[in-house]
């Protein structure tokens, strides 16, 4: 089943300045199409209390709903996928569990990895780190323009059609070039909900890649 994905992933993050809400709301108001609800330290009475409150906003906005990891919570909330960041998960058996409806995404370091996603029947893969990013700490060799350009190009050649998004510390000045590679789109974070200005930030970023 072939699913609806945005060129332009939000994730939300653990931050002082806005809430998980908040940021999906901001986002959204600015247009946003794909709210990735990424909240690793809150019980799962707090997890439903933000996921249904940010799956009305979705709703109003006609904006999908993604949430990282947490996959015992589907159909305990109006949710349209998961992304799961473990790279070593089995995504055959989670699609058994979830179901071909629910869009489910995966991350990855590799082009191995990627490779593997497209064959367990991923729906889109989040490929990174791309840079230096503080929201979610990584220890793997940062890819950058150039390893994109390779990831793509070997993609390509083996005809495996899987929407590749980049992932960590994307800035608004790298989007041209790494849309360039022939990468789907873009993951972002940092840059939009920590900018002075979060809304206009996110207007940047969907004006740039849309």
């Amino acid at each position: 089943m072939k699913k609806f994905i945005e060129k332009l992933h939000f994730i939300t993050h653990d931050i002082h300045q806005h809430s998980h809400i908040e940021q999906a709301n901001i986002a959204c108001s600015e247009g946003a199409k794909w709210i990735q609800y990424r909240c690793l330290t809150k019980s799962d009475e707090e997890l439903l209390e933000d996921i249904n409150a940010i799956a009305g906003i979705c709703d109003d906005w006609g904006a999908t709903l993604i949430v990282t990891d947490h996959i015992h919570l589907n159909g305990h909330a109006d949710i349209q996928g998961f992304h799961i960041e473990d790279m070593d998960a089995d995504f055959v058996k989670i699609r058994e569990q979830l179901g071909e409806a629910i869009t489910i995404g995966g991350s990855s370091n590799t082009l191995e990895g990627l490779i593997r996603l497209a064959a367990e029947g991923a729906d889109y893969a989040g490929f990174g780190p791309f840079y230096t990013t503080r929201t979610k700490p990584n220890t793997a060799p940062l890819l950058g323009v150039e390893g994109y350009a390779k990831a793509m190009k070997v993609l390509k050649a083996q005809k495996i059609n899987l929407p590749v998004l980049a992932v960590g510390g994307v800035t608004l000045s790298d989007i041209d070039p790494l849309i360039a590679t022939g990468i789907f789109g873009i993951a972002a974070s940092e840059a939009i909900n920590q900018a002075d200005d979060m809304g206009a930030a996110y207007r940047a970023f969907y004006d740039n890649i849309m």
